[in-house]
């Protein structure tokens, strides 16, 4: 069996010349949209990535843009690059910059823009959504379907609740291509202390309840996301990849979808990096 692999990054400072000096150009990279980032940073590291070879998938926070012109600007900068595919999130900021509040407005317009060229990925959320409703995060997946290629999970450390939420997703009638976001294998202090900041702490809460689960996962210097692999391969169909939280931790990563065996993800995911930018 076999799953594509994307990488997502963080475009902190010197992260283009990392990724060049370790990643192969056969790697899909996904940028992230930190608050104290902004989409700038984000369109520039996505738009230098793309120049040098990779298909890069830049993360666009709708509270995080000003208008409609910026908007545009975003729109046709991802086309001027090559760029055919965005991630689409409502963002962590607590006051939009301007009149986007949620994903949904923002796909209506790309799509508009872009003529219904441009893919979009949006998020779903296994273990539930910090500030919203189960049932209001389903209802925005059906509201958002129709302009969406695919859903990315949260960071999950559970196989069976990934699996589980892609077979809501089904039932309940939202029939987008579910990524699974999966922790890479990266030193687990960063795992703890970069949580928050790219929304997973609620994960991370939910393991601290868990005791001996906890203590498996959490044990040691690293953590080590084998046995959760494992569990995706279980079932056939269920998932229609893996999106890597790299933590920009690159040292020892997958090859790129074409060579991404279970076996090679596996090894680089148990390996993971030794650097700790």
């Amino acid at each position: 069996m076999m799953f594509p692999v994307r990488i997502e990054i963080i475009p902190s400072q010197g992260i283009v010349e990392q990724v060049k000096a370790l990643v192969p150009t056969t790697t899909t990279l996904s940028v992230t949209c930190l608050p104290h980032h902004g989409i700038e940073r984000t369109m520039r590291t996505a738009v230098e990535l793309s120049d040098a070879g990779y298909k890069v998938i830049p993360h666009l926070a709708a509270r995080s843009i000003r208008s409609r012109a910026e908007l545009t600007e975003i729109v046709r900068g991802c086309d001027a690059a090559g760029i055919r595919e965005v991630f689409v999130i409502g963002g962590d900021r607590k006051q939009p910059a301007g009149i986007y509040d949620s994903a949904l407005p923002v796909l209506e317009d790309i799509a508009q823009y872009s003529s219904g060229i441009m893919r979009a990925g949006v998020a779903g959320y296994p273990e539930g959504h910090p500030l919203v409703s189960p049932l209001e995060v389903l209802d925005g997946l059906l509201a958002k379907q129709h302009l969406a290629s695919h859903v990315v999970t949260q960071m999950c450390f559970s196989a069976g609740k990934i699996h589980d939420y892609a077979a809501l997703l089904r039932r309940e009638g939202v029939h987008l291509p579910v990524w699974a976001g999966v922790a890479g294998s990266v030193p687990r202090t960063k795992l703890v202390a970069l949580s928050t900041q790219i929304g997973v702490g609620s994960s991370l809460k939910f393991l601290s309840r868990k005791g001996p689960l906890a203590r498996k996962l959490l044990s040691g210097d690293r953590y080590s996301p084998d046995s959760l692999i494992t569990g995706l391969e279980s079932r056939p169909g269920s998932i229609a990849g893996i999106h890597l939280y790299s933590f920009n931790s690159l040292d020892t990563l997958p090859a790129g979808p074409d060579q991404a065996t279970p076996s090679a993800l596996q090894t680089a995911l148990i390996r993971g990096a030794a650097r700790d930018n």
